[in-house]
């Protein structure tokens, strides 16, 4: 009992100095999202701010309904923060005023909401004040209040779906207990992680949900195995001992095996990836060994009001479903398989973008703005400029030259010319294509090309998403590298076979572009994205697959070494390759749909958000998960696993025979 009672004790100290010590990465955070360090736009971004450029922030006032805004205006331009006030522009409907106020670089968000509540007041709801500092707050507490609403909705959910999977409010309890136990630690982590890299504000939301989702996961696994046991023996302690060396070797791979489906994001030079790679992995290995310590100490002092498994009556369901698919395998596998590629197709015309202001709710200022604009300012709600930063001056004649060349590029309607310093200016092309098309990056690729007696830098929302997808292009694969080469050791390892974790990387595959298929079906194409408060959005965030990819596909991982171990389980037992699979499927069914809903659950929490990016995540992952959780892991893993046989634990031999072999189906309890 002692050892018991340390064990707990070290996990409450583990615990008391993450959310202590660690608290301090709330300090440290960034909302700096899809930035790419030494990147073209990066580079120009620096040379104008060098160059003492951008003169300042920028807020864009737009009056409507014939308000009069001039003496609010008049008063701003007094505000601390504030530089210059420029004159009215009026709509060519005659329906709406543009001003623009231009702050100081050094503007606080703080003296920016002053000036925006200053000029609202003087007639609320017909005047919007949006850009600058203000926008960029307004993204960034939308995805977090979106994650936090997520929270608050799937925490009494998730402890209801608990009490019933576990059968009891005590085991109920106890996934929780290492959820927090996860996130507590995993702060200290990303503490220590900020003095190496930028940590995004985001990071710390996703860790959370992924904490409880793993939490639950790995401790309904060693639950579920511990009420096995218990069935066997009356001896509390034998039963838990027993449970934790079955059970823990099968967490002790899922998790290793998912943290580094996460570190591959760590590759990626962007700080917004690397730090989101950081928090999961850091997560998944704190939940784990909370699972596998933690856990199994607090069982020995309150598992007494753990009931055991109930005995099974027959085969059972997914039994039954197994010898169903084991009498059409090679049918159920073409039918699974094309019916989930079939999901896939939408996800070749996936296209990348920056979230623009359709991303957030039609209740934010930034969205509203965005409306007006575009219904009195159309012009003004095109693509983002094409900004190139010279190292010449604005009234040079080779600037000039220069410039002309860029209005002659395909794709570029009009040009000006911007100083900056003495030895520096902007050539500001404005392009007629949106930066996601083809066109789009042929116009900004054109205009990188042109030569020029002088350094040119190209910046911009159409450079960013270019150098963006340069860098996907470049680390993508090192990042795919790490995770198949770690995945597939490991599972090797486990399985002492090399077929199998090729097949779980491949129908894992499967079920991440099905995901990709329905996040571009509905956001991009924006078919049903009313029933997601949304519209179509003709393209995806750029941050948005990877992050699936990456969670997904540990997931994924995860249900099939849940699956593998009991199969093999049975196959040393039996040696009946075709039976351990219907057993095996039988004796992790409930779990895994179990495990899968409640993961759903978790997920589903980021549709009822606000922000499209932050949807286009919860979409992804819940399509995965459900996917991936029935057909995949009932369907087509049974399905190939029976027509490989023996096959499947090539190259190990095969387990001797025994003399008596007891072929009842037994259920997982």
């Amino acid at each position: 009992m002692s050892r018991t009672i340390l064990t707990i004790l070290i996990w409450v100290g583990v615990v008391g100095l993450g959310v202590g010590f660690g608290g301090g990465v709330f300090e440290k955070l960034t909302a700096q999202v899809a930035t790419v360090p030494g990147s073209e736009n990066e580079r120009a971004l620096d040379l104008r701010e060098q160059a003492g450029g951008p003169a300042g922030q920028h807020l864009t006032v737009v009056v409507t309904g014939g308000a009069d805004a001039g003496p609010a205006l008049e008063a701003a331009r007094t505000m601390p923060g504030v530089t210059e006030v420029a004159p009215p522009l009026p709509s060519a409907d005659g329906q709406a005023v543009l001003t623009d106020i231009t702050l100081t670089a050094e503007a606080t968000e703080a003296q920016a909401g002053a000036v925006a509540e200053r000029i609202r007041a003087a007639a609320p709801g017909r005047i919007t004040v949006a850009g600058g500092p203000l926008t960029d707050t307004e993204f960034g507490m939308q995805a977090q209040s979106d994650v936090q609403r997520a929270e608050i909705f799937t925490l009494p959910v998730v402890l209801i779906l608990l009490i019933v999977v576990f059968g009891g409010l005590v085991a109920g309890l106890m996934p929780l207990m290492v959820a927090l136990a996860g996130t507590g630690a995993t702060f200290g982590i990303l503490y220590l992680g900020s003095f190496v890299t930028d940590i995004s504000v985001y990071a710390i939301q996703v860790a959370t949900m992924l904490s409880m989702g793993l939490a639950v996961d790995y401790g309904l696994l060693l639950i579920s195995r511990y009420r096995t046991e218990l069935a066997q023996t009356a001896d509390r302690d034998e039963a838990l001992r027993r449970a934790v060396a079955k059970a823990g070797r099968t967490i002790a791979v899922t998790g290793l095996t998912v943290a580094a489906s996460l570190l591959g994001l760590t590759v990626f030079p962007d700080a917004f990836l690397r730090s989101m790679g950081l928090a999961g992995a850091g997560v998944v290995v704190v939940d784990m060994l909370a699972v596998l310590t933690l856990l199994p100490a607090v069982l020995r002092l309150v598992g007494g009001r753990i009931k055991p498994a109930r005995a099974a009556a027959g085969a059972g369901v997914f039994g039954r479903l197994a010898h169903a698919v084991q009498r059409r395998p090679l049918l159920v596998t073409l039918v699974t398989a094309a019916g989930v590629l079939l999901l896939a197709v939408p996800s070749l015309h996936l296209r990348l973008t920056n979230s623009d202001a359709r991303a957030l709710p039609a209740t934010t200022e930034t969205r509203k703005q965005y409306d007006v604009l575009a219904a009195h300012f159309p012009d003004l709600v095109g693509p983002d400029a094409i900004a190139a930063v010279v190292r010449s001056p604005a009234g040079a004649a080779a600037t000039a030259d220069f410039a002309a060349r860029v209005r002659s590029v395909p794709g570029v309607s009009t040009v000006e010319v911007v100083p900056v310093s003495a030895d520096v200016s902007v050539v500001r092309a404005t392009p007629a294509h949106q930066p996601w098309t083809a066109d789009g990056r042929a116009t900004l690729q054109a205009v990188r090309d042109l030569p020029a007696p002088f350094e040119v830098l190209v910046a911009g929302d159409a450079a960013r998403l270019v150098d963006y997808r340069a860098m996907l292009a470049e680390y993508g694969p090192w990042a795919a590298l790490v995770v198949l080469v770690a995945t597939f050791a490991l599972l090797a390892l486990f399985t002492r076979s090399v077929l199998l974790p090729v097949k779980a990387v491949l129908t894992s595959l499967l079920s991440i572009a099905a995901a990709f298929g329905a996040i571009v079906w509905v956001f991009q194409d924006g078919h049903l994205a009313s029933w997601f408060g949304t519209g179509r959005l003709d393209a995806v965030d750029l941050t948005v697959p990877v992050l699936v990819a990456a969670i997904a596909f540990g997931l994924s991982v995860d249900y099939e070494v849940f699956l593998l171990a009991r199969i093999r389980e049975r196959y040393l037992q039996s040696a009946d390759a075709r039976e351990a699979v219907a057993v095996g499927l039988q004796q992790t069914g409930r779990i895994v749909t179990s495990a899968a809903l409640l993961l759903v659950v978790v997920f589903a929490g980021f549709l009822l958000g606000g922000f499209a990016p932050i949807k286009e995540i919860g979409l992804g992952l819940v399509v995965a998960i459900v996917l991936d959780a029935t057909v995949v892991r009932m369907l087509l893993v049974p399905a190939t696993m029976t027509l490989l046989g023996r096959a499947n634990w090539w190259p190990s031999r095969p387990p001797a025979r025994p003399s008596t072999v007891d072929r009842e189906l037994v259920a997982a309890g």
